[in-house]
């Protein structure tokens, strides 16, 4: 082998060595764009998400300290339970009685009583009702109400507050908690006087009060939710 090809040798074997090469590269640059792309639009946050942190902060709603009264007229006491699994039907406690005194500067010094009379029971069934008011359920004809005495009302969040109280049925006496809603206050555009309104819901086991028939068949836990407004005196001129 001469000289010149023993200088030639290494270099081609140079060349071909990086033509080979150059194909891999070449793809592997592509591959690590497409591998780079998911990361940059994992930190591109959506539409969505842009317009939620940009939504602004719930404002608080102002009630006015005072004494107010329920609106039968508006307030419904709904409960829901199980039946066999197969339905889920509801009953709704109407022509309720109920006094809220609201404290802005302090609202754990808030109060709320509220009776709920089984002749406002309604479950639009009429034999049903009169099953329910029967000794099986709530014995209407000697318990003829329920009622609902707060013994600490706390705030829970912006518009919302924690209720406990005592609920009594059939004389049966249980301590039960509130997550409430509110839901406005302020002047009532019609009546012209202060008002407030409010959302609530809990969930009790019938049984604790007594009128645990048929469980668990019929279920035990009973949904309550419930929707009130209220209003106040007209304030002195």
């Amino acid at each position: 082998m001469t000289m010149t090809r023993k200088l030639l040798l290494p270099l081609a074997l140079t060349l071909a060595i990086a033509a080979c090469s150059k194909p891999a590269d070449d793809a592997a640059a592509p591959a690590a764009d497409a591998a780079a792309a998911p990361a940059a639009a994992a930190t591109t946050t959506t539409p969505a998400a842009d317009a939620a942190a940009a939504a602004p902060a719930a404002a608080a709603i102002q009630i006015a300290s005072g004494t107010y009264k329920l609106d039968p007229s508006h307030t419904d006491v709904l409960v829901q339970w199980s039946h066999f699994g197969f339905s889920h039907p509801t009953a709704h406690f109407g022509a309720a009685e109920g006094t809220l005194v609201y404290d802005a500067a302090d609202v754990t010094k808030s109060t709320v009583e509220v009776k709920l009379p089984l002749s406002g029971l309604n479950s639009f069934t009429a034999k049903f009702d009169e099953h329910l008011k029967s000794a099986d359920f709530f014995d209407a004809a000697k318990f003829p109400a329920a009622t609902f005495k707060s013994t600490k009302v706390e705030a829970n969040g912006t518009n919302k507050l924690t209720v406990t109280g005592d609920l009594t049925i059939k004389d049966v006496t249980k301590p039960v908690t509130l997550d409430v809603t509110i839901n406005g206050g302020g002047e009532h555009p019609m009546a012209k006087v202060p008002a407030a309104g409010f959302d609530a819901t809990t969930t009790i086991k019938r049984s604790d009060f007594g009128v645990g028939a048929y469980a668990p068949n019929v279920s035990d836990e009973v949904n309550i939710r419930i929707t009130t407004e209220a209003t106040g005196e007209k304030p002195a001129a």
